[in-house]
This record gives C-alpha cells, sequence and structure tokens, in this order.
C-alpha cells in the first residue's frame, strides 16, 4: 500500500489506495497555528477526526475547533459536527445533509438553516487544508481537464459564520490550481487526494 505521506512528482493525485487509517498534520505558513486529523479511508467514504488550534493574528482571536466528519460512500459529506473554543466560551456547529441534497446547519445560538447552499456537496471548513480532498478525491483531475467550480457550505472560522461559496480547482503540471474565498494559490497533493502543500495556508509535516 502507498503511503499517504508520499507525493507523486508532479504533485498531483495519481492513484487513491482503497482503504487505510493514518494521522496527518499541517503547520500553518508563516502564523502559529497547527491542524491534525486522524482519517478513516475506505474507498470514497472518509471518517475524519481533526482539531485546529491557532494563536491570535491580526486577522483573528486565539481559538481551537476540533471536528468530526462523515462522508457517504461516495464521498459526499453527510455530517459535520465543530466544537469551536475562544475567549468568550464554547460553541458547537452541526452540519447535516440528507439523500435529498438538503443541508441542516443547526447554530450555537439555536438558529437552524435549512438550504441546498446551492448544491453543495461538500463543507469547506475555513484554515483547513484536509476539506479540499473532499471534492478532489472524487473530481480526479487531470492536466487539460477543465476548470471545475465546486459549491460548497462554507463555514468562517474562528465567528462561525456559514455562508454558500464557490471553490475552483484547476489542473495543472505543478498541482492544483485553486481560487477560493480566502485564497489563490496552488495545492500539491499526495496520491491519496490529501494537500501535502497549500501556500499562505499550511505545509504537511
Amino acid at each position: 500500500m502507498s503511503s499517504p505521506q508520499t507525493a507523486p512528482e508532479n504533485g498531483q493525485s495519481s492513484a487513491t489506495t482503497d482503504e487505510f487509517k493514518t494521522v496527518l498534520t499541517w503547520r500553518g505558513e508563516d502564523t502559529d497555528r497547527l491542524e491534525q486529523v486522524r482519517l478513516v479511508v475506505a474507498g470514497s467514504r472518509i471518517k475524519a477526526y481533526g482539531r485546529i488550534i491557532a494563536a491570535a493574528t491580526d486577522e483573528h482571536e486565539a481559538f481551537s475547533a476540533s471536528y468530526e466528519l462523515q462522508t457517504t460512500d461516495a464521498g459526499v459529506t453527510k455530517r459535520l459536527t465543530v466544537h469551536l473554543i475562544r475567549e468568550a466560551g464554547e460553541t458547537q456547529f452541526g452540519i447535516t445533509r440528507d439523500g435529498e441534497g438538503t443541508w441542516l446547519v443547526r447554530r450555537p445560538d439555536g438558529e437552524v438553516i435549512q438550504s441546498d447552499f446551492d448544491g453543495a456537496e461538500d463543507v469547506d471548513l475555513a484554515l483547513s487544508p484536509m476539506f479540499n480532498a473532499l471534492p478532489l478525491r472524487r473530481l480526479k483531475l487531470s492536466p487539460g481537464s477543465p476548470t471545475v467550480d465546486v459549491p460548497v457550505v462554507y463555514l468562517y472560522l474562528p465567528d462561525g459564520e456559514v455562508k454558500s461559496a464557490t471553490v475552483s480547482y484547476t489542473a495543472r503540471e505543478d498541482g492544483i490550481g485553486l481560487v477560493s474565498p480566502l485564497a489563490t494559490t496552488t495545492l500539491t497533493l499526495d496520491e491519496n487526494g490529501f494537500v501535502i502543500d497549500y501556500p499562505t495556508l499550511a505545509r504537511r509535516v
């Protein structure tokens, strides 16, 4: 079995290992932030148990966010819970998607949002390189493929705002071009479709 830590020479995902368990860690670029996640992968299904710990910066306060993610057998997000700790206290978000494509977002203040979020099949957790693997493992992009615009449910950290967003991916010889609400950059992936390097955000250690 290929190690999830090993990147192919062209920096892109080539063949997905059918089943594995691993722990991945990313360090923030030019900031004191770490993300670590335990992954249980079976085909396209992903279970992820992760945590982001971030010091205060000019853009945001100090926070930690632990999350549990479960996808369907097709790799589409089924359930995400996020436990967020900030100076003001602790909050928890629950996000689920049913088989009809309707999302249910339960906010800490009791508000419940029900929406199709423009057809989104994925959640994108801001400041997390891990969540880019959700659409990328399904898309299996290769150089020459057209740019793909992916609608997502975008959860901003640490303020907890949940909005519709679009993330664009373009396969290149040197990696996967990305345009998101937070960055325009080129991702380097391992052979299982998980991010190794996300310039301007984080790099795996």
